[in-house]
């Protein structure tokens, strides 16, 4: 969004915005909770491997998310943001708690499913059940799910807060102007933090340590870099949501503790 179509917006403050009601902001935290909870269930937990390079493959996914606590930030301001960042972390600790009792739950032995049905695990099946052959790759894709969301949880409250303090402090010091800046600057503040504190929770003694720390590195930068890259999405998206909500929050007087009350409506 250009400082010329910023000029046309009324200016309010972050408390202002807090209590104000916003067209679209329910379906951006629908949207912020959902990528949130599928990119840690789905793909934070495969380790991939492309020409020699290693990553989690999550990283194609999750740093939507990211992408749109910006947008939430950048758009509503910090107070509306920071229920986002709640509403995820309550989401992930359901997530946490669901995983937990099925995958605990006794197969039965008729479950069928891919693995049951593979040549490779013939014998397996004939000496034991389909059903268990079936819990066994069900336990391997979902059985450190509590693990994962643990360091998820983690990672993301704490990251995520970092990113939304570090953008809407920096909006009020440019004046809401070089949008760009404060989405890259957030991003590699608040991805550094949950990135040091994800792997190591939720990987380190199942992975080398080697494999740790360069998936931590490399997924930092990777991250970093898909924030550059989705920065024209990031700019049509406030633009337009701006344009729809006719105003812009400025946190002058917010209080920045994750504990601190949002009087919204």
């Amino acid at each position: 969004m250009d400082d010329q179509q910023q000029d046309h917006l009324d200016r309010i403050a972050g408390s202002a915005g807090a209590r104000r009601h916003f067209r679209y902001f329910d379906y951006m935290m629908a949207s912020f909770v959902g990528i949130l909870l599928l990119s840690n269930l789905i793909g934070a937990a495969k380790l991939a491997e492309v020409d020699g390079f290693t990553f989690g493959a999550g990283i194609l996914f999750f740093p939507v998310s990211y992408v749109l606590g910006d947008v939430l930030t950048e758009v509503y301001g910090y107070a509306n943001a920071r229920r986002c960042v709640w509403m995820g972390f309550f989401a992930l600790l359901f997530m946490a708690v669901m995983s937990f009792v099925v995958v605990a739950m006794p197969p039965s032995a008729s479950w069928g499913c891919a693995s049951s049905g593979n040549p490779l695990f013939a014998d397996l099946v004939k000496q034991t059940s389909a059903g268990t052959i079936c819990q066994t790759t069900y336990e391997s894709v979902f059985g450190s799910t509590w693990r994962i969301v643990a360091a998820s949880i983690i990672a993301f409250w704490a990251g995520e807060f970092v990113n939304s303090f570090v953008l809407a402090r920096m909006k009020v010091l440019t004046g809401g102007k070089h949008l760009w800046t404060r989405t890259i600057g957030s991003t590699v503040f608040g991805q550094a933090v949950d990135s040091a504190l994800f792997y190591p929770i939720a990987f380190l003694g199942t992975w080398t340590n080697q494999a740790v720390l360069t998936v931590m590195i490399t997924n930092w930068a990777m991250k970093v870099a898909w924030e550059v890259i989705l920065t024209p999405a990031t700019y049509a998206v406030v633009g337009f949501l701006k344009r729809k909500e006719g105003v812009d929050v400025f946190d002058t007087d917010i209080d920045f503790s994750p504990f601190a009350k949002t009087d919204a409506v």
